[in-house]
């Protein structure tokens, strides 16, 4: 099966062109650079594009297994520290995704042999702060900044819909790995002996480990019961100073040393949103399919990357 990945260079990205790769699957990952992109197995290819149109890759699509969008530049920046939301960055986080979703529409609609299926990438910020109430996929969007863009991420590549491709919705949560996000983000201050509850800790983190979003995005593109948003979390999310706890455990490192709100909120501004607010995410359609999660509790997933350090 060909598989198209856009955003394939990206943490989630690498890990299930890696995934499909080794069940001899053909992964086509589209890339601005794709000089960049290195040390890929034998069936892995890189293949450039614009990132918002179909213009050079589009013609793959025809007689595609399955088209993958996990395109969009990231929230909180790819450095150690958080990027600010200055109205030029919003503007880029938006068009990244939306002009990404538009481009994979146009690549279906010029496919003779439509694709199978296709992978749309969004996140729990679709549905807003919402302290502790628990939400399932029914649970209505919020309204800021982060659930706009998801609403808007989301109807990007509603299109293929109409042309009778199967599409599904990925709301991906937390995703935890010591290659890339926010985990990276978090050890360091634990590892230092610095480490402690942000803001009040009270906030739900909504976590997965990385390898369970492979898992979820392959049962995604296999099983045709799966279609319309599905999340992306561990069935078990922890509050923020729980999330601390445990990593303190884990690392063997003391959890006892706040960041108030404040100190987060005056250097980096709204992007603080992140980790300071929160949503308590259930991945109920993926239990209700059966799907069996590899890290359902959060100690034994802190263990397993820590030790193997991926």
């Amino acid at each position: 099966m060909r598989i198209i990945i856009t955003g394939g260079s990206g943490l989630i990205g690498r890990a299930l062109a890696n995934s499909l790769a080794a069940d001899q699957h053909e992964v086509v990952l589209l890339s601005r650079s794709p000089g960049r992109v290195t040390n890929l197995p034998s069936n892995v290819r890189a293949v450039a594009w614009d990132g918002h149109t179909a213009q050079g890759w589009g013609e793959l699509a025809d007689g595609a297994g399955a088209i993958v969008n996990l395109a969009g530049e990231s929230i909180a920046g790819e450095g150690f520290l958080p990027l600010r939301w200055s109205d030029e960055r919003r503007q880029r986080i938006r068009d990244s995704r939306i002009n990404a979703g538009r481009a994979v529409t146009a690549a279906v609609a010029g496919a003779t042999q439509k694709p199978r299926v296709v992978i749309q990438a969004s996140a729990i910020g679709y549905y807003g702060v919402h302290g502790d109430e628990a939400l399932d996929e029914s649970a209505p969007a919020g309204n800021d900044f982060l659930a706009n863009v998801c609403r808007e991420w989301e109807a990007s590549s509603a299109g293929v819909e109409t042309a009778g491709v199967r599409r599904v919705i990925i709301r991906i949560g937390v995703v935890l790995s010591t290659q890339g996000g926010a985990l990276t983000r978090v050890l360091l201050p634990y590892r230092l002996f610095g480490g402690g509850r942000f803001g009040s800790g009270r906030q739900y983190w909504s976590w997965i480990h990385l390898d369970d979003v492979v898992r979820a995005i392959r049962a995604s593109i296999e099983d045709e019961q799966f279609a319309g948003p599905i999340n992306l979390t561990a069935p078990n999310p922890h509050t923020n100073n729980d999330f601390g706890k445990t990593l303190g455990q884990v690392l063997g490192r003391p959890h006892w040393l706040p960041v108030p709100a404040f100190a987060l909120k005056l250097p980096f501004g709204e992007v603080t949103t992140v980790v300071l607010d929160g949503q308590r995410v259930l991945p109920a359609k993926l239990q209700h399919a059966g799907f069996t999660f590899q890290f359902p509790q959060l100690a034994p997933a802190l263990q397993d990357l820590i030790k193997r350090n991926v």
